[in-house]
């Protein structure tokens, strides 16, 4: 992985301002990973592709995290300061082909969830449970395979456990407590939404940089965004902005 220059930054972002999270996210780390393809990003599960974006996001913006929370019982407004070390697991590097339970007498045999499936289910607009129906490959109970779709709900909910203990990063949950009124709850952090309106804020913010030394130097695009933000800084100071 490398850290995205500005340029990159900035074409990645105006092109997916129609995109789905998914594709956001894909697009990203293909321009990141030139190492790895783009298919094959596509097939890493979540976790996988998750524990990624923290590192680019980390290369990119640094490793403290500033977030909000509210209290669901209370409405208490909770600022966050935590590092990307603080949610980062440890993931599998190497894609598993597939994985099995059993439970009884049911043995299932699964993959875990990757990106071309969350686009499926957007694309489609199907049920939360088209997700685990994609990921079974074969259902057993004792000697007979039966129809992946009617397993039975007990059955596929420890599938789903599985899948979360194989892919903890897939599924980031902070431990909160409000200062308030002392409610504890789990939040659900997502680094594809989080990390990209942190692009969009600071690409908003770029865009804005450009324009103001653009019209007061006659400098192109190109010639700003090379120079670093600390010394874009001090040109923009100079011009009272």
């Amino acid at each position: 992985m490398r850290a995205l220059s500005a340029g990159e930054l900035l074409t990645i972002w105006e092109q997916g301002l129609m995109q789905q999270p998914v594709q956001q996210a894909l697009d990203l780390l293909t321009v990141a990973c030139p190492e790895i393809s783009y298919s094959q990003i596509a097939q890493l599960s979540i976790g996988q592709r998750d524990a990624l974006l923290l590192t680019l996001r980390e290369c990119t913006f640094g490793s403290q995290i500033q977030s909000l929370a509210t209290c669901g019982k209370c409405g208490e407004h909770l600022e966050l300061t935590f590092d990307v070390s603080d949610i980062r697991t440890t993931t599998p590097i190497e894609p598993l082909e597939s994985c099995s339970v059993q439970v009884d007498s049911w043995e299932i045999e699964f993959r875990l969830p990757n990106s071309l499936d969350l686009m499926m289910i957007v694309s489609t607009d199907s049920s939360p449970s088209a997700l685990l129906e994609r990921c079974l490959l074969q259902v057993r109970e004792g000697e007979e395979i039966q129809p992946i779709a009617q397993l039975p709900n007990q059955i596929a909910g420890a599938v789903v456990t599985q899948m979360a203990k194989l892919d903890p990063q897939a599924d980031v949950q902070l431990n909160l407590c409000c200062p308030a009124c002392s409610h504890r709850w789990l939040s659900t952090f997502d680094i594809v939404s989080f990390f990209w309106s942190e692009i969009h804020a600071w690409a908003i913010r770029t865009l804005r940089e450009i324009h103001i030394l653009a019209s007061a130097y006659g400098w192109g695009e190109a010639e700003i965004l090379a120079m670093s933000p600390y010394r874009r800084r001090l040109y923009l100071e100079m011009v009272g902005r």
